[in-house]
């Protein structure tokens, strides 16, 4: 497909057009010219959006859909074009399917499903067999299927030897190990942040020890191990502290932190809406101060949706009983543009190509087109409507956020919203 886009502002640190008002002539996939004005070639499409944004493809390192097993949640199909029209063009697809996708079969059944869109699905292997935490599943096997790392979602590794093995014998062949921060043991039976509000709300809490715990445990393992280490969605400020720390020690760790955990505080609770009931919960207005700091200041690598679509039987029930998650994709861009400069969630929402893929491409001429297209302008007041997902679990609801995603092109495809 050739598509020109027209006055398009390029937002893109690595190149040398960024800031720049261009016009791309994209032809066969490829950026063909990149220059101030382009007449219209024949066959091309031409693309004239207000206030047009153009940055590298957005990548979500943590996303679930449903399929296979849990289809009524969301399918791969609709799933994909959903993070399409949410300006994304990769992302990195959790393995809590049923069966739990812990063999090179399941990795290759999604991504087989996945051919052909324009967003490219990037597997993540479940580290243990049935996701149980007792034994590795095939990890080497899932790699060499193309697995892009390996983890239980939203399940800590309990048994410390586990994580031990793991990381030591990823290392023959350059495996991620994901570790999700909760001492389970701590936390207990607690389903919020431990604070004044579970109090005064009647609901148990999760302390932030509980996370602070384990991800101290983590890095005194990793340190011991060496190998490549991914804290997924941290919450609390000394998470930060703790992650910046090793960092300076030169330990190969990263993380990530879901972006209604830097959005919404615990406060948020008080009307027990379930679409608010998130892992890591939502935490205190410090909390989330200390995160946007960590974000701006480097330690915090990337930025999530960490969507999880559930059902609404799963949703519209007691507080206690509903299940965790909220979707995030279409609320994402608009969203931090509310809290956050647009570079700092450019870089943020393409620094996971650098951790579960090939790394990032700065956009110049005769290099594939893959792009986010997007505008900084106006308000949006999100509601249902503006979803796309088949479960309507979004706790961005009712909120007013700035700017706009107009769609993607990649993989020789453009996809705009209506």
């Amino acid at each position: 497909m050739n598509v020109l886009l027209k006055s398009a502002i390029i937002i893109d640190p690595k190149s040398i057009y960024h800031n720049k008002k261009v016009d791309i002539l994209i032809q066969n996939g490829q950026i063909e010219t990149i220059a101030s004005s382009i007449e219209t070639p024949k066959d091309t499409q031409v693309v004239t959006l207000e206030n047009l944004h153009v940055s590298q493809g957005w990548f979500d390192s943590s996303v679930s859909f449903g399929e296979p097993g849990f289809e009524e949640r969301e399918t791969l199909v609709n799933g994909l074009n959903t993070a399409a029209k949410s300006g994304f063009t990769a992302l990195a697809l959790h393995p809590n399917t049923n069966p739990i996708a812990d063999n090179s079969g399941a990795i290759s059944y999604v991504k087989n499903k996945s051919l052909g869109f324009a967003t490219k699905i990037y597997p993540i292997g479940s580290l243990t067999q049935q996701g149980k935490g007792i034994d590795l599943a095939e990890l080497y096997d899932m790699h060499m299927h193309k697995a892009c790392s390996f983890g239980d979602f939203k399940k800590p590794i309990s048994n410390p030897n586990l994580l031990k093995l793991a990381l030591q014998y990823t290392q023959g062949f350059g495996g991620l190990v994901q570790s999700y921060p909760q001492n389970n043991d701590i936390a207990g039976k607690g389903i919020v942040n431990e604070n004044e509000s579970s109090t005064k709300l009647g609901l148990k809490g999760i302390p932030n020890l509980a996370e602070e715990l384990q991800i101290t445990r983590d890095l005194f393992i990793l340190e011991y191990t060496g190998g490549k280490l991914h804290i997924p969605t941290i919450s609390t400020s000394k998470s930060v502290d703790l992650i910046k720390e090793a960092k300076e020690k030169g330990l190969d760790v990263t993380c990530s932190v879901a972006i209604h955990n830097l959005f919404f505080d615990d406060s948020a609770l008080f009307d027990f809406n379930t679409n608010y009931k998130v892992l890591p919960p939502l935490r205190t207005k410090d909390d989330c101060k200390a995160l946007i700091k960590g974000i701006k200041e480097g330690t915090i690598d990337m930025i999530t949706t960490d969507h999880c679509p559930i059902d609404v039987e799963n949703k519209q029930v007691e507080f206690d009983n509903a299940k965790y998650g909220t979707i995030g994709l279409e609320s994402a861009f608009s969203a931090l543009l509310t809290i956050l400069p647009l570079e700092v969630i450019i870089d943020k929402l393409t620094a996971a190509k650098n951790r579960f893929c090939d790394g990032n491409t700065p956009i110049a001429e005769k290099t594939p087109a893959n792009l986010s297209l997007f505008t900084t302008k106006g308000l949006l007041l999100f509601e249902k409507t503006h979803i796309h997902s088949t479960s309507k679990n979004s706790a961005f609801i009712g909120q007013e956020l700035k700017g706009k995603v107009y769609g993607i092109y990649a993989n020789n495809q453009l996809i705009l919203n209506d």
